[in-house]
C-alpha cells in the first residue's frame, strides 16, 4: 500500500473518530420536551443512582456516560438540585449537573410547626419527620430560650435561598439567623417597653394576624389585647378557642367561621377565655405586618372590639361591655340571618 493510500486512510478514520466525538461531545443528548428541567440527586446518591434518574430524560445514555467517565464525573457525584435545558449535549448535562441550583424556598400563612414541616418537605430534601425532630431538639431548644411550644416563633414568613439538599440542622440554623437578625435593637427595645420577650410579641401578632388582615386596624386590635394584658383580663380571643378545637380534633384543615359558647369551655392551655395570659406561643405564622403591628400597638382605652356588618372585614371597637354587647348583639343577629352556624 502506497504512502498516499495510508494517509487517505488514516484521514478518513480521523474524520469519523472527529464525528464520533463531536455527536458525543455537542449534538443535542435531551429526551424532554420542556425548556428546562430540575433534576433530583439525593444524598449519598452513586453513579448508578444518577443513571436512573437521567435516563428518561436523555436520547443516548452511552454518550453521556462516555462524556462523564471521560470528565471523573463518577467518581465525584454532587448531590443537589440541578437544571438541564432542552438541547443540551452530553457535554452540557455533565457540566450542569456539577452546578447545584439554589432553591427559592418560601413560605406564609402556616397554622403550626407541623404544617410548616410539611411545607418546607416538599421544598428540600429533609422529610417532615426529621425537620419536625431537628426543630424540637431539646439541646437546641434550651441553648436559645425556646420551648416545644414556642420555637414556631422562630419562623418568619419570607422566601429563602438555599440548596435544596441542606441538612435539617444547617436549614434550623439559618432560619434562627434570620430570626436573630429581625430582632434589631429598634424591635428588642419595642417589645421590652411593652414587657413581652419576642417570642410574646409573635404570640400576640399571631392573635392580631388571625384576627384581621387590615393593615389600617391591626395596630388597635393590639392595643385591645395590650389593654386585656395590662388590666389582668382573659385575652378571650376567638382564634385562640379555633386553635385549640382544631388541636383537640387533629384536624387543621377543618373550617370554623363560628365559636359557639360551649366552645368557649374548652379545657385547653390555648383557650384564652378559661386561661388569663398569652397561650404557649404562637397559635399561627404571624406576618411581619403583624409582628410591627403589636411593637407600634395604637394607644386607646379600647377593651373590646368585634366585626362589623356595616364595614365587612373591618370591626367596631368599644371601651365598655355595655357598648360591645350592642356591636355583639348586632353581629350574632347578622351571623344568625345568613345561618352561619359553624
Amino acid at each position: 500500500m502506497n504512502r498516499n493510500k495510508i494517509i487517505k486512510i488514516l484521514g478518513i478514520v480521523f474524520l469519523v473518530f472527529v464525528t464520533v466525538i463531536y455527536i458525543k461531545f455537542f449534538t443535542s443528548d435531551t429526551n424532554f420536551e420542556n425548556d428546562e428541567i430540575y433534576v433530583q440527586i439525593p444524598t449519598g446518591s452513586n453513579y448508578q443512582d444518577v443513571e436512573k434518574i437521567l435516563s428518561p430524560l436523555l436520547k443516548n445514555m452511552n454518550d453521556f456516560e462516555f462524556i462523564a467517565k471521560c470528565r471523573s464525573y463518577p467518581e465525584n457525584i454532587k448531590a443537589g438540585r440541578f437544571l438541564l435545558k432542552k438541547g443540551m449535549s452530553a457535554f452540557q448535562l455533565v457540566s450542569a449537573m456539577r452546578r447545584n441550583v439554589p432553591v427559592k424556598l418560601a413560605f406564609n400563612n402556616q397554622e403550626r410547626l407541623e404544617n410548616l414541616c410539611d411545607r418546607l418537605s416538599s421544598q428540600i430534601e429533609p422529610d417532615q419527620k426529621k425537620l419536625l425532630a431537628t426543630f424540637r431538639d431539646s439541646t437546641f431548644l434550651q441553648k436559645n430560650g425556646f420551648t416545644k411550644d414556642n420555637v414556631f416563633a422562630m419562623f418568619l414568613p419570607n422566601t429563602y435561598e438555599v440548596y435544596w439538599n441542606i441538612t435539617a440542622e444547617k436549614f434550623r440554623n439559618k432560619m434562627l439567623e434570620e430570626y436573630n437578625r429581625f430582632w434589631t435593637n429598634d424591635r428588642v427595645k419595642k417589645a421590652a417597653a411593652l414587657d413581652l420577650s419576642p417570642v410574646q410579641v409573635i404570640t400576640v401578632a399571631s392573635i392580631v394576624h388571625k384576627e384581621s388582615v387590615k393593615k389600617s386596624e391591626r395596630p388597635i386590635i393590639a392595643g385591645v389585647y395590650l389593654n386585656r394584658l395590662i388590666q389582668g383580663m382573659p385575652l378571650q380571643a376567638d382564634p385562640t378557642v379555633i386553635y385549640a378545637l382544631k388541636l383537640r380534633d387533629n384536624d387543621f384543615d377543618q373550617i370554623i367561621k363560628r365559636v359557639l359558647y360551649n366552645d368557649l369551655f374548652i379545657n385547653s392551655p390555648y383557650n384564652t377565655y378559661k386561661n388569663i395570659g398569652l397561650p404557649p406561643g404562637p397559635i399561627a405564622m404571624p406576618d411581619v405586618d403583624a409582628i410591627d403591628a403589636v411593637l407600634n400597638a395604637e394607644k386607646h382605652d379600647y377593651i373590646y372590639f368585634c366585626a362589623s356588618v356595616e364595614k365587612f372585614g373591618f370591626h367596631v371597637f368599644a371601651s365598655t361591655y355595655e357598648q360591645h354587647q350592642v356591636n355583639a348583639k348586632k353581629y350574632a343577629d347578622w351571623m344568625n340571618k345568613q345561618g352561619t352556624n359553624r
